[in-house]
């Protein structure tokens, strides 16, 4: 099987070949597409669409530009009578228990047929154990006290955009916060930990800067092989964790710059992983209008700029959370951008080659294998 893209935009799911761009299946076109994902234990590919005043709606299908099933979407229970309403410590604003966004999903492990995991804005994470026909709220982790010290970081409500699931054990559950950290379920859900301990959040002075619970992690990624070994691109700067996730280290040089939200980790070396770098904050374009990525090939000591076949004038381009991707072979790549852009490399970064340039702005991008 030749492998596939399948790029989410604010403007419809596309199927894509990496290897000359040729477009396809085009499905929901003109509808926003959050976020989209493919099953390969079951073939099933899901696309979450987010229609504003319409509400979330989540499809899935087996045969792209065919006919797609809706599904009931992940719910929230009824707000509790008489208690007061959940508000965000740094807006101030309620958190409403209601779906706002799905911001991940990830098909569960092996040994757990149906299982998926779903990552939500405002910050619950749900789980279906028949291919996203039913939905439970993990409640063991909605009810933690920690909770409602998360915040809004690029939404107005806390989300989860990460979630790893563990080669050797699928019950052992790592997922990352915007903004609320690390936390980490060894029982399938059962109970949670705070873990990635050594994140640092730059807006607070002294200990309150390593508070796991305020840290704004974009993006967690886990390698496959050695999966002891997570980076993290963190709204700080990049961070890797050699430990399981339990404690991060800071790297401070990387680049143009260690801002960003992209992360792609090598699925048998852990020491290799990719980067989109770009200026923090308010501009959030690639610095001095060149596009780069950034990579690492021994564990964040020294990085590579990748240039070649990027644009290195006049781009503003933005990579989102879920618009950078490696292959099971950990040689192609992708990424798509903010201005409907798409790039892949067959080289591991070395050469990359445009595939399309009038896409509309993307929001994932996903190898189909």
């Amino acid at each position: 099987m030749n492998p596939k893209l399948l790029i989410a935009t604010r403007k419809g799911l596309f199927s894509i070949s990496p290897s000359n761009g040729a477009v396809d299946t085009t499905d929901f076109l003109g509808d926003p597409v959050s976020i989209a994902m493919f099953d390969a234990r079951t073939g099933f590919y899901f696309a979450a669409l987010k229609h504003g005043h319409y509400g979330v709606k989540l499809h899935r299908t087996q045969t792209l530009g065919g006919e797609w099933e809706e599904v009931d979407p992940p719910a929230y229970p009824p707000f509790p009578e008489g208690r007061e309403p959940d508000r965000c410590p740094m807006r101030g604003i309620e958190i409403p228990w209601q779906l706002e966004q799905i911001w991940a999903l990830v098909p569960g492990g092996e040994d757990q047929p149906g299982r998926l995991w779903c990552g939500t804005i405002p910050g619950g994470l749900f789980k279906s154990d028949d291919n996203g026909e039913n939905w439970t709220l993990v409640e063991s982790l909605w009810n933690k006290p920690e909770r409602h010290k998360w915040m809004g970081g690029g939404y107005d409500y806390p989300g989860i955009h990460s979630i790893c699931v563990d080669p050797r054990d699928s019950k052992r559950v790592t997922i990352a916060v915007s903004c609320g950290g690390v936390w980490q379920t060894e029982d399938d859900g059962a109970s949670w930990n705070q873990v990635g301990h050594g994140l640092r959040f730059d807006y607070a002075e002294g200990d309150e800067a390593y508070d796991p619970v305020s840290q704004d992690p974009h993006y967690m990624v886990q390698c496959r092989d050695q999966p002891d070994n997570y980076w993290i691109q963190h709204h700080n700067g990049i961070f890797k964790s050699t430990d399981g996730a339990k404690t991060f280290t800071e790297i401070n040089e990387a680049g143009p710059s260690v801002f960003g939200f992209g992360v792609a980790v090598h699925p048998q070396d852990p020491n290799t992983a990719w980067f989109a770098p770009a200026i923090k904050d308010e501009q959030r374009i690639p610095v001095n209008g060149e596009l780069v990525v950034t990579r690492t090939r021994d564990g964040g000591n020294r990085f590579d700029v990748l240039k070649n076949g990027l644009p290195q004038e006049h781009a503003y381009d933005l990579v989102y959370r879920h618009g950078l991707a490696i292959d099971s072979t950990g040689d192609q790549l992708a990424f798509g951008s903010t201005t409907g852009s798409l790039w892949a490399t067959a080289d591991q970064g070395d050469q990359w080659t445009t595939l399309s340039s009038t896409l509309p702005p993307i929001y994932s991008v996903g190898f189909v294998e």
